[in-house]
């Protein structure tokens, strides 16, 4: 059982720090004026920041998980 839960927890661990990544490096959307000029007034924000947003608290809340796994796993 130790051992399912080491491996599963470096996958979850491996796969979401990549992903995490990813998306910090290819979603991020560009910084421009017509941001903060259109956004800035609604409560709701631009598609492509909030997609990035989502993105980005996914795969860190994996990373966590992944981290809390194989700390389990060796404490237990």
């Amino acid at each position: 059982m130790k051992l399912i839960i080491l491996f599963a927890g470096s996958l979850v661990f491996v796969v979401s720090a990549s992903a995490y990544i990813f998306v910090k490096i290819k979603l991020k959307p560009k910084q421009s004026s017509e941001i903060e000029d259109v956004y800035w007034e609604f409560e709701e924000s631009n598609p492509e920041l909030a997609q990035y947003n989502k993105w980005s608290r996914i795969t860190f809340a994996g990373v966590v998980v992944g981290m809390i796994m194989l700390f389990l796993s060796v404490v237990f």
